[in-house]
């Protein structure tokens, strides 16, 4: 008998850490994904020597840039990536509103051989003189 209430008390014990553990604690908290008309808007980089970018589609780009060296798609997102001999420039594109065509809203440029920072609008500049054969 005495096993038999040592047992049942060891079940009640889990059974409650079990529940408990399910209870508000951030790691077993379920979030709800979004639905497709309730998307942010993303935020914009307002940066100077920028704005020959900023804004514009992935068809007015490549035509300036040449064909991406990498084009990427998840979701309404989209990421373009430019070379130079000197740098790397990755454009992401965001629609503005749902279901609205992505536009450049944020550009990110690193050197082509380490990695390191590169200042963007020197990259974009780059970019387009190699775009351009120079």
């Amino acid at each position: 008998m005495k096993h038999k209430s040592s047992a049942m008390l060891c079940l009640a014990v889990l059974l409650l850490s079990a529940c408990a553990s399910g209870s508000g604690g951030a790691s077993s908290a379920v979030r709800p994904s979004p639905s497709a008309g309730t998307a942010r808007a993303p935020t914009i980089l307002r940066e100077e020597g920028l704005e020959s970018v900023i804004g514009k589609s992935a068809s007015t780009l490549t035509r300036r840039f040449g064909a991406a060296r990498i084009d990427l798609s998840e979701g309404d997102a989209r990421k373009l990536q430019f070379i130079s001999n000197a740098c790397v420039l990755d454009v992401f594109l965001y629609p503005l509103q749902p279901r609205s065509q992505p536009v450049a809203t944020h550009i990110e440029a690193r050197q082509r051989v380490g990695g390191g920072n590169a200042d963007r609008a020197q990259c974009i500049a780059e970019v387009e003189r190699s775009a351009r054969g120079g």
